[in-house]
């Protein structure tokens, strides 16, 4: 009885594991902006709650980017729950 609740325990662990997810969609609404070559990027991480690289607004995704007319927004989510989050804001414009 034991040995089938530790490989159930450990099956659902692996199916905890690899359940993770990624996602990517727009923010903002089309402007008249043209979209241009720069892009910019802001991450920020989460590890157990803890977060790593905090900064991930779209300011700063432009100012990495040296992108002064912002032309569109875009946000990629990814996540192990519970144990890891990430979110970048990439930004592209002039």
């Amino acid at each position: 009885m034991i040995k089938k609740m530790k490989t159930l325990a450990v099956v659902c662990s692996a199916l905890l594991i690899a359940s993770s997810c990624s996602v990517t969609h727009p923010l903002m609404a089309p402007t008249t902006n043209t979209v241009g070559k720069k892009v910019g990027e802001a991450k920020a991480k989460w590890v157990l709650g803890l977060c790593f690289g905090a900064d991930h607004s779209v300011l700063t995704a432009a100012k990495n980017g040296g992108i002064t007319k912002i032309a569109t927004i875009d946000e990629k989510t990814f996540a192990v729950y519970p144990f890891f989050w990430s979110k970048k804001t990439i930004v592209s414009g002039e």
